[in-house]
């Protein structure tokens, strides 16, 4: 039986950064978290320096990084051409924002936790429901034991009605028994409160979460029939994270008003139900932070810590013994190493005794190394091309070459790349962004903002970089040039993290127009 995120992700070097940590006393504003400086709050910064050298030294890759003391944010930074201002995409982290809307929904007495799954899908029921699945609360889909033979979600998103799937499949085991990660049962739950309420999670959450703590911009993916895909498809900026932290370390107050029952946050954040497995020879049980028990879509972290989290290393991490919370956004196959470097480097910074005060003026303003290589190359020139039939249906390629800047057009759309530097543009390319999970893929093909840059790994051979930054994920585009001939042969970043795999897009092959 599937039991972990790791088999669940089966579906589908660090760069320069930049830490701001602001000097001033800043007081909060309906839209921003009040700042302050970790000497303030108790918190040494050198362990902060620690942290980020330690991300650089074992070439760990974020995007954004934000601690908070005290309910104000002591450090912050954004690799860029991350910033501030651009959402970036959850995963699993979304399954914490499900959760807290059925928290809402129970708290304004539409449902109980304890309500059976099948009541809210009559019209969705197979012809013959077992006994398992008619037991089946929506604890057990809030707790990940619904008692699936198998993780249901590749077949549910493969399907017109999720809903209807989900319930179709084999519950082998007695729900409430056994933890299983299964974000199709988070789907149900976004489907249960649009049901009760009329609205979709992202609607609900909205005038309840999202407007009280001054986040705007988050976006939401749906599956077929409109329904926010709950498990996955959020996407919100890093300050909006760490309000959501704060507000769960203040048990649903914020500003003085109790907006989600104390009850509630206490409940969601417990531990209700133990991961299988034990010690491994490279970690015991009790370092492994998958390993601490699981709540309401919240894992249970080592101490007293528990979070949200989702694939590539989006991070809420909440403290309540220290009164900290710490984000992330990321790239990262190793996520517990991630955690291993908080752990190591952060959490001992707070109330360090002795601690020598750090000079943070230096990492200001750094960024994710742009493509590398040669400026220019004395061969190759700016050409059309024709392209043979291809999967991704691109007919034509062009490349405009001269001066610090690559222009790269296929059909209708255009990416310009600086040359060893990065530049903004927005571009809707078949085949891209990269994904991890299919449900919840627009149907067309969208518009994404992307960081372009490119070089010359020889006078044949143009590399470019383009990297989606409201996403975890970038392109590596190789461009071999041999004659009147070129070859456009891709590599995701998600792919590349397995060394045996290959990138789905068949390279295309393309002749100079005469």
């Amino acid at each position: 039986m599937t039991t972990s995120r790791r088999s669940f992700l089966r579906y589908a070097g660090l760069a320069p950064f930049s830490l701001w940590i602001p000097k001033s006393f800043a007081e909060g504003t309906g839209e921003h978290l009040a700042r302050s400086t970790p000497d303030a709050q108790g918190v040494a910064a050198s362990g902060i320096l620690d942290f980020i050298d330690a991300v650089e030294r074992e070439k760990f890759e974020l995007h954004s990084f934000m601690m908070l003391r005290h309910g104000k944010v002591i450090a912050e930074g954004w690799w860029k051409p991350y910033g501030p201002e651009f959402v970036h995409t959850m995963y699993s982290m979304s399954k914490s924002f499900t959760s807290t809307a059925v928290g809402f929904a129970v708290a304004e007495g539409k449902l109980s936790v304890e309500d059976k799954v099948v009541s809210f899908f009559p019209d969705d029921l197979p012809e013959k429901v077992s006994d398992n699945l008619a037991a089946m609360r929506v604890k057990d889909l809030l707790t990940m034991s619904t008692g699936n033979e198998k993780e249901p979600t590749g077949v549910c998103v493969k399907s017109e009605n999720w809903a209807r799937t989900f319930l179709a499949q084999n519950i082998a085991h007695k729900p409430g028994t056994q933890f299983m990660y299964n974000s199709a049962a988070t789907y149900m739950c976004s489907a249960i409160v649009q049901r009760l309420t009329h609205q979709t999670v992202l609607d609900y959450l909205t005038p309840r979460l999202f407007a009280p703590l001054g986040i705007k911009g988050m976006r939401w993916e749906t599956c077929p029939h409109g329904i926010n895909t709950g498990g996955w498809g959020l996407s919100i900026q890093t300050e909006g994270l760490a309000k959501f932290g704060q507000f769960l370390l203040q048990k649903g107050k914020w500003n003085g008003e109790q907006l989600l029952p104390a009850a509630w946050v206490e409940e969601a954040s417990q531990f209700h139900i133990q991961q299988p497995g034990g010690d491994k020879p490279d970690r015991p049980k009790a370092k492994n932070d998958w390993m601490q028990g699981y709540g309401y879509q919240f894992w249970r972290c080592q101490g007293t810590a528990f979070r949200g989290d989702g694939a590539f290393g989006q991070f809420t991490i909440v403290l309540p013994e220290q009164d900290a919370v710490i984000v992330m956004t990321s790239e990262n196959k190793n996520m517990q190493g991630q955690l291993d470097l908080v752990w190591k480097h952060l959490l001992p910074a707070i109330d360090a005794k002795g601690a020598l005060r750090a000079d943070l003026s230096k990492l200001k303003t750094l960024a994710l190394a742009p493509q590398q290589g040669g400026k220019k190359s004395s061969v190759v020139t700016s050409k059309a091309y024709m392209l043979e039939p291809n999967e991704l249906g691109l007919k034509t390629a062009s490349f405009g070459l001269g001066g610090d800047t690559c222009v790269f057009c296929t059909d209708e759309q255009t990416i310009t790349c600086g040359i060893e530097a990065w530049h903004r543009c927005e571009a809707a390319i078949p085949g891209t962004p990269p994904r991890l999970i299919s449900g919840g893929m627009p149907k067309k093909v969208p518009t994404s903002k992307i960081a372009a840059s490119a070089a010359w790994r020889d006078d044949r051979t143009l590399v470019m970089q383009w990297r989606y930054y409201e996403t975890p994920h970038s392109d590596r585009v190789t461009c071999e040039f041999e004659g009147d001939n070129v070859t456009i042969t891709f590599l995701n970043s998600i792919t590349a993290m397995n060394p045996k795999a290959k990138d789905v897009r068949a390279p295309l092959k393309g002749k100079a127009v005469a």
